[in-house]
C-alpha cells in the first residue's frame, strides 16, 4: 500500500556531487551520505592507514538510517561546502552505521557516556591515529548557538589543539582508553549472590518510579521498555506483589491510546518526548514492534482483554505490511521524517479530516481522537503550535458514545470504517524512508514475537511468516564456506561476522517457533546456535560472553554488555535461552552456562537491578522449579488441539512445551534430542499430556481441563 510513494532510506534526495567512497557501501545510512562534499570512509583499515601516513585524527560519526537528528546533522554541517572542507582538511573522517556494527558504536558509546555524562545519536568521536578517543559529543549545530558551540567552532578548535597540545590530547586519549578497558573488566566483578531479594529490589524501584496518572516509568522521554513489564508479569507469579499487574496494564493502555501508537496502521513509535506518550519521535523500528508484541500478548494472556490482544494484532498487520521483505525476511524499520519533516506522514489538520471524512465524521472522528483546529501538540524546536494533530484516544469512546447517544459498538464501528479510510488516504502521501536492510538479530525477535503471537491467538499465518523469516536467515546469513553465522542481508548480499545478540535473539526465536510448530528442525537448529554461541562468544574465565567473537576484528576494549536498554542485551538473551533450552532438552550443560552468565554480571544487577530487567527475568527462570509439557497424539485429534490451545492462552512464563510427533521419523528425531520423549507417548492411543515439574512428573492427563487442572496444582 503506498509503494508508489515510498523512498527508501538510501535515497533520501538526489544526487547533487559526485560519489564518495560509502557509495560503494550497503547500508542505507552510509548510502545517505554518499553525496556530501565530506571525504568519507566507511570503517576499515584504509582510514586508519591514511590517518598514520598523513597524521591527522580521525573524525568517527556513528548514527543510523532512520534517525532524526542524524537527518538534521547531514543538512546543517555534512552538505555544507565550508565545513566539509575543514573536516577534509585536518581530519580523516569514518561514518559509521549504529546497527550493522553495534560494536563499533557501544566501544565509543562508553567513551562518550564517560566523558559527557549522556548519550544518543549522531554521536560523534575524534580519536587518535590509532583509534583513541579524546574529545566526545552527539549533534553539534553548524553554528554557535543555544550556548553551545558550533560544529564549525568545534573542528577548528580540535585541529589548532592537533597541532598545538597534540601531546596534551594524546595523554587524554590514553587515560580515556585505560578506562574503557578497566570498565570492560570491571563489567564482571567479582560475582555477588543473587537471590529472590535482588527480584524484590528491582519490583520496589518499578514501583516508585511508576508513573500512576500516565503509566511508564520515570519522566518524560519515555520509552516503552516492555522488559520491565515482562518481569512485572513473571514477578507477580512468586510474589505478593498487588501492584505489578496495574502497573503493567496501565502502561500498556496508556502506550496504546496515545501518540505513540499509529492509531490508523499499527505499529509503536520509538519513544515519546512527552510524560503522557502523546509527541513521538515517530521513527518505527523492528525490534519495538517485536517486543511490545510480546508484552501485549502476555497481558492478553494474564487479563483475558481483548483489547491487548488488538494492539498485538495492530502491531503484526503494520509488521507483515510494511517491514516484510519480499524474500520472507523483516527490514529494520522507518523513518520519523517524509518530505524532510518529522511526523508529517502520521499528523492531521482538522480541515484534512472534514475533507476526506466529510463534516460530520470529520467532527466524531476528531473529537474521538483529541484533534484541534489550532493542533494538539507544539512544535519540539520552535514551540509554536502548527496546526498538525497526533492521533491518540484522550477520553474513553464509552464516554464519547454517551455524550452522543450511541451505543459504544456502533461508535466503534464507524470509527473503524473512518480509519480504514484515512489510512488509504494516508497511503498516498510519501512515506517515510525504510531502512531495507535485514538484520539477524532484530529478525531473530520478530521470529519469536511472530511465532508467540500464533500459540497465543491461534494464528497460522504469523506461523507461516516466522517459518519463512526463519529459512531465510538460515539460508542467506550464514557464510557458505563454515557455516559462520552473518550480522547484515542486503540486496543479495550478507556481511559482517555476527554478533552476541545475533546469535541469542535468534535462539529465542528459534525456540518460540519450536513450540508454535513442534516441527523437531528449529528445536534442531536451537541447539545448534546455542553451541556456536557459547564456542564463539563464552568467556571461560569471567562468565557471560563477548560482544564480539573469537574471530572478530581487535577493537581498543573488549566489548562486554548486559544492561537492558531499549533492546534485552546479548548476554540476559543469551541466559533466558539457554534456560529455556536447557529445560526443553533436559540438558544441564545449558543452564550452566546461564547461571554462570548471570552470576557474571551480578555485582552491576546487585547494585542497579532497574538497569537489568531481563538479566533477572534469567534468574527469576533460574529460581523457579520449571515445567516441562509434553504432548502426544494422533494429530488433529480435537482434545489434543484443546490443550495446545489452552497452553497458548496460559501465562506459563517458567513452562517449555515439547509435541510428540505421531509421525515415526520425526519421533526419533526429537527423541535423539529429549531422550526422555520416547517413553511418552499417548496412552491407549488417547490424546496425552504430561506435566514435569523440576525432576517430578505427574500422572499423565488426557483432557484440556484436567490440564488446566494440572497447571492450576503445579
Amino acid at each position: 500500500m503506498g509503494e508508489t510513494t515510498r523512498q527508501e532510506a538510501s535515497s533520501s534526495r538526489p544526487p547533487a556531487r559526485p560519489p564518495n567512497r560509502l557509495a560503494r557501501e550497503k547500508s542505507p545510512y552510509l548510502l545517505q551520505h554518499a553525496h556530501n562534499p565530506v571525504d568519507w570512509y566507511p570503517w576499515g583499515e584504509e582510514a586508519f592507514a591514511r590517518a598514520r601516513h598523513e597524521d591527522k585524527p580521525i573524525f568517527l560519526s556513528v548514527g543510523y538510517a532512520t534517525c532524526h537528528w542524524c537527518h538534521v546533522m547531514e543538512r546543517e554541517s555534512f552538505e555544507d561546502e565550508e565545513i566539509a572542507r575543514l573536516l577534509n582538511e585536518h581530519f580523516v573522517c569514518v561514518k559509521v552505521d549504529r546497527e550493522e556494527r553495534p560494536d563499533v558504536d557501544r566501544l565509543y558509546m562508553e567513551a562518550v557516556q564517560a566523558t559527557t555524562g549522556q548519550g544518543g545519536w549522531p554521536m560523534s568521536v575524534f580519536l587518535t591515529p590509532e583509534g583513541k578517543p579524546f574529545f566526545c559529543g552527539t549533534y553539534f549545530p553548524p553554528a554557535d548557538r543555544w550556548g553551545r558551540p558550533g560544529f564549525a567552532t568545534v573542528l577548528r578548535r580540535i585541529a589548532e589543539l592537533w597541532r598545538t597540545r597534540r601531546e596534551e590530547l594524546e595523554r587524554g586519549a590514553a587515560e580515556l582508553t585505560a578506562a574503557l578497558q578497566q570498565a570492560a573488566r570491571a563489567s564482571t566483578a567479582a560475582p555477588t549472590p543473587l537471590g529472590p531479594e535482588v527480584l524484590d529490589r528491582l519490583y520496589q524501584q518499578l514501583e516508585r518510579s511508576f508513573d500512576r496518572a500516565h503509566g511508564g516509568f520515570g519522566r518524560a522521554p519515555k520509552f516503552p521498555r516492555p522488559h520491565l513489564l515482562g518481569f512485572l508479569l513473571r514477578y507477580r507469579t512468586r510474589a505478593l506483589a498487588p501492584a505489578a499487574l496495574p502497573m503493567v496494564k496501565t502502561t500498556l493502555d496508556a502506550m496504546a491510546r496515545g501518540g505513540i501508537h499509529d492509531q490508523l496502521g499499527g505499529g509503536f513509535h520509538r519513544y515519546s518526548t512527552d510524560e503522557r506518550w502523546l509527541v513521538p519521535h515517530f521513527e518505527k523500528m523492528l525490534y519495538d514492534q517485536a517486543l511490545l508484541a510480546r508484552a501485549y500478548l502476555e497481558a492478553y494472556q494474564v487479563t483475558g482483554a481483548e483489547r491487548h490482544a488488538e494492539v498485538a494484532r495492530g502491531i503484526f498487520t503494520y509488521v507483515l505490511r510494511d517491514l516484510a521483505s519480499p524474500e520472507g525476511a523483516f527490514y529494520c524499520g522507518e523513518d520519523a521524517d517524509s518530505e524532510g519533516v518529522e511526523g508529517r506522514f502520521y499528523v492531521w489538520t482538522c480541515a484534512e479530516l472534514a475533507e476526506i471524512l466529510g463534516p460530520e465524521d470529520g467532527a466524531l472522528f476528531a473529537e474521538a481522537y483529541g484533534c484541534r483546529p489550532e493542533g494538539n501538540y507544539r512544535e519540539e524546536a520552535s514551540g509554536e503550535r502548527t496546526g498538525a494533530n497526533i492521533l491518540h484516544l484522550p477520553r474513553p469512546l464509552e464516554e464519547i458514545a454517551r455524550a452522543r447517544g450511541l451505543e459504544p459498538p456502533e461508535l466503534a464501528g464507524r470509527l473503524g470504517a473512518m480509519r480504514a479510510r484515512l489510512l488509504q488516504a494516508r497511503a498516498r502521501r510519501v512515506h517515510p524512508l525504510r531502512d531495507d536492510k535485514v538484520l539477524l538479530d532484530w529478525n531473530g525477535l520478530m521470529i519469536g514475537a511472530l511465532a508467540f503471537g500464533a500459540r497465543v491467538l491461534g494464528e497460522p499465518r504469523w506461523a507461516e511468516a516466522a517459518r519463512r523469516a526463519a529459512q531465510f536467515c538460515l539460508e542467506q546469513l550464514r557464510r557458505p564456506q563454515d557455516g559462520r553465522w552473518l550480522h547484515r542481508w542486503r540486496e543479495g548480499e550478507a556481511a559482517v561476522p555476527a554478533f552476541l545478540d545475533d546469535h541469542a535473539f535468534l535462539l529465542e526465536g528459534l525456540l518460540d517457533l519450536y513450540e508454535a510448530t513442534f516441527e523437531v528442525r528449529w528445536l534442531e537448529q536451537a541447539r545448534a546456535l546455542a553451541e556456536s554461541m557459547i564456542e564463539l562468544f563464552s568467556d571461560e574465565a569471567r562468565g557471560g560472553f563477548r560482544l564480539c567473537g573469537r574471530d572478530a576484528e581487535p577493537l581498543l576494549a573488549e566489548v562486554r554488555d548486559a544492561y537492558d536498554g531499549a533492546v534485552p542485551s546479548g548476554n540476559s538473551a543469551a541466559a533466558v535461552g539457554l534456560l529455556r533450552l536447557a529445560r526443553l532438552l533436559g540438558e544441564p550443560r545449558y543452564e550452566e552456562v546461564a547461571v554462570r552468565t548471570v552470576q557474571a554480571f551480578s555485582a552491576l544487577a546487585a547494585r542497579h537491578p532497574e538497569g537489568f530487567p531481563y538479566l533477572l527475568t534469567a534468574l527469576w527462570l533460574a529460581l523457579a522449579p520449571g515445567r516441562q509439557i509434553v504432548l502426544a497424539g494422533p494429530e488433529g485429534a480435537p482434545e489434543l488441539e484443546a490443550m495446545r490451545r489452552l497452553l497458548g492462552r496460559s501465562f506459563l512464563p517458567d513452562a517449555v512445551v515439547l509435541r510428540r510427533p505421531a509421525e515415526p521419523a520425526a519421533a526419533r528425531r526429537l527423541a535423539e534430542l529429549v531422550p526422555s520423549v520416547a517413553a511418552q507417548g499417548p496412552v491407549e492411543g488417547r490424546p496425552t499430556a504430561y506435566v514435569c515439574v523440576g525432576q517430578t512428573c505427574r500422572q499423565p492427563v488426557h483432557t484440556a481441563a484436567a490440564l488446566a487442572e494440572e497447571l492450576r496444582r503445579s
